[in-house]
């Protein structure tokens, strides 16, 4: 493939000089645009998912209909890119402790499922006369499905959870790896190669190269992007991520293995560090560009006229691949434990032929093999029935429900490790704080002692390493990005807080946020009037001045909470020293149980004090005297404040620390931290309740 094209496509500038102004391959690259956008967009509006669009829009507008775009050799550059992405995208999401939890629910099932197919299929063909090594290429294209749309289904439904979503994604992980192998030995079974020891050399040969990727994933890379991350520059932390995927992928196809798993390997590299889902963020949209090209140069392939001359053969591949994805599917899923039922509705929804399976094809067909053994038809009759059979995946989900509902199966997983999606999954009904600056250290302390979840995004590595030692959940990444929102559980959260100082900041997060969850409150402070009603319109309620502009972002904070009597205690504390004590409790504490304290009914009913308001339920996870430690002092006895949590020593210790905290914050109630003690001490009144 000449580079030309897509250099012409990423940088104009030698097409620019052209005559007439217009670059000569520009008309077919804009007609494709526009056509593709307009034909998903109507596909969207029906019900089709966007794979299936792009490849609508591919075979339309190509050059065996339409014929918009005659000149594939672009589109085929751009869809190379979009491969190379696609792998690294996935290499991002395998994190290795992930795998290592869900071994059994990927290795057996999806083992299984692979396995089973690449025999049935290769049997099969040899019984019809066929090739081996067509026959084991065909089995890899069959086996695979498509982990895009089936999740994309699934997820719509609500159904990710349920016991065909996990066994389902189970199958798919172990798929979307088993892709790293067969892109190794699919060129190995063509001619000239596929002798023994060439697939052991090749083998060998990627071992040692994946054992010096995971060696570099785990030393060097995650130093290395922190170091980049600091920078704070989006622009510089992309363009990094887009050098060491294409950088990865580019040196291990000179030790002649593919681009695709290079490009799997530069995404464990960058999994491996802190900064994955960030890296993630910043080139999805690459990601979905480049992919949707992939997906339209297939469709561009597909040939209508050989559809309506072969249609006999078509459907009898799409019937002999229904037939055997669906029985094998559902023995993998039997195997697991899972009832017949839902087994069932697993093997009809992975019965498609996947996206990877187009990479293969490709590859397969560059080293001579044939798909179904099929020299001349081959190729068209894997495009004609794959696209078909995408398309019908939406139709074969519901049926698979309705069986399994007939079957009287309840929708639960057996007992058997969950799949987790992400860190942040568990959470509902939190407070998410868009920044994590000294503004959003008052709210973080606040809703902290408010026992009220929350999640801390934020870019700044200093920012987040700080966050996670006070113990908080910090998710790295651009606020202001859709992938970043949706992994913080926007769609579940009970309102959102953007605390930065930049107005334009504000402006566009308050926008993505709006457009994405209309009815979810947003919260931001600014102190410039002039911004308030630009910064409304976009979404947001501000506030504005310091102490009683964040006095009040605290009420708009509690208030969904029903926590507003605890406002002015929490913000009192936050305002001033209680937020540097309970930091260096936090971050220098040895670990120990978290015991909560608080006044017994007995002694608020005795009435003999006047300050119980002042008290509320605090959790302690020391079991120091934190000033004591800073001094190099020992102490007696400790005791807890029950307004915000602090833990100081007692009278008979030297420092008194416990006392000194009364004086400087006027928190007026105590309670001993001393085993077999339940007693508590009002410093006003001078009485022990």
């Amino acid at each position: 493939m000449r580079p030309w094209p897509m250099l012409f496509l990423l940088t104009g500038s030698v097409a620019l000089a052209a005559e007439g102004g217009s670059p000569a391959f520009f008309a077919e690259v804009a007609l494709l645009l526009v056509s593709s956008a307009l034909i998903a967009f109507l596909s969207f509006r029906i019900g089709l998912v966007p794979i299936v669009s792009f490849l609508l829009a591919g075979v339309l507008i190509g050059p065996n209909a339409l014929g918009l775009v005659r000149d594939p050799e672009i589109i085929n550059a751009a869809a190379e890119i979009g491969v190379v992405l696609l792998l690294f995208t996935i290499g991002i999401e395998f994190s290795l402790d992930r795998l290592a939890r869900i071994a059994r629910l990927i290795f057996l099932g999806g083992g299984l499922q692979v396995g089973l197919t690449v025999a049935a299929v290769t049997g099969l063909m040899l019984l019809l006369g066929r090739d081996w090594h067509d026959g084991v290429f065909t089995g890899c294209l069959i086996a695979l499905s498509s982990t895009a749309i089936v999740m994309k289904l699934l997820s719509d439904r609500g159904q990710t959870n349920s016991s065909a979503g996990q066994a389902s994604l189970g199958i798919l992980i172990f798929q979307d790896l088993a892709v790293v192998a067969m892109v190794l030995v699919v060129p190995m079974l063509g001619k000239g190669g596929g002798s023994g020891g060439e697939i052991l050399w090749a083998f060998a040969k990627a071992a040692a190269i994946i054992l010096l990727i995971l060696t570099l994933a785990r030393r060097v890379m995650p130093k290395f992007l922190e170091a980049v991350a600091r920078t704070c520059s989006r622009e510089v932390f992309l363009l990094v991520v887009i050098a060491v995927c294409f950088g990865t992928a580019y040196l291990t196809s000179l030790a002649g293995l593919s681009l695709a798993l290079g490009a799997f390997l530069a995404g464990l590299l960058v999994s491996e560090s802190r900064f994955g889902q960030q890296a993630l963020s910043e080139i999805l949209p690459l990601q979905i560009l480049f992919s949707a090209a992939f997906f339209i140069s297939v469709g561009l392939l597909f040939d209508l006229r050989f559809m309506a001359l072969s249609l006999p053969l078509v459907l009898a591949l799409i019937l002999g691949v229904l037939l055997v994805k669906v029985l094998v599917t559902s023995l993998s899923a039997r195997v697991l434990g899972y009832p017949r039922g839902v087994s069932l509705e697993v093997g009809l929804l992975l019965a498609q032929v996947g996206e990877f399976s187009f990479v293969l094809e490709r590859a397969g067909r560059g080293a001579g093999l044939n798909a179904f053994g099929l020299p001349n038809e081959g190729s068209q009759a894997f495009v004609a029935l794959t696209v078909l059979l995408m398309a019908a995946t939406p139709f074969l989900g519901s049926l698979g429900a309705r069986l399994r509902d007939k079957s009287g199966t309840q929708n639960i997983a057996p007992q058997s490790p969950q799949i987790e999606e992400g860190a942040f999954n568990h959470l509902s009904d939190h407070v998410i704080l868009a920044g994590y600056g000294n503004y959003a250290r008052k709210l973080a302390f606040a809703l902290e002692q408010a026992e009220i979840p929350f999640l801390i995004l934020t870019l700044s590595p200093d920012g987040a390493n700080e966050a996670e030692g006070q113990g908080y959940a910090v998710l790295r990444g651009d606020y202001a990005n859709t992938h970043i929102l949706e992994l913080a559980r926007v769609d579940r959260a009970k309102l959102f807080v953007v605390a930065d100082d930049a107005p334009s900041m504000i402006h566009r997060v308050a926008s993505v946020v709006r457009a994405n969850q209309p009815e979810l409150p947003i919260v931001a402070r600014t102190e410039s009037e002039a911004e308030r009603e630009e910064l409304e319109k976009a979404g947001a309620q501000i506030v504005t001045e310091e102490e009683q502009g964040t006095r009040e972002l605290l009420r708009q904070v509690l208030r969904p909470f029903d926590r507003l009597d605890a406002v002015e205690v929490y913000l009192n504390v936050a305002l001033r020293q209680g937020v540097q004590a309970r930091q260096v409790q936090r971050s220098s504490n040895p670990k120990v149980a978290a015991r909560t304290f608080a006044l017994t009914d007995e002694e608020i009913k005795r009435g003999n004090c006047t300050h119980t308001d002042w008290a509320h339920p605090v959790t302690v996870t020391t079991n120091v005297c934190e000033d004591c430690v800073r001094l190099g002092d020992t102490w007696v006895h400790l005791r807890v404040c029950l307004t915000c949590g602090y833990v100081g020593c007692c009278d008979d210790s030297k420092n008194k620390h416990a006392t000194a905290h009364f004086g400087a914050e006027g928190h007026p109630l105590i309670k001993s931290l001393e085993p077999g003690e339940d007693w508590t001490w009002c410093y006003v009144d001078q009485k022990n309740l």
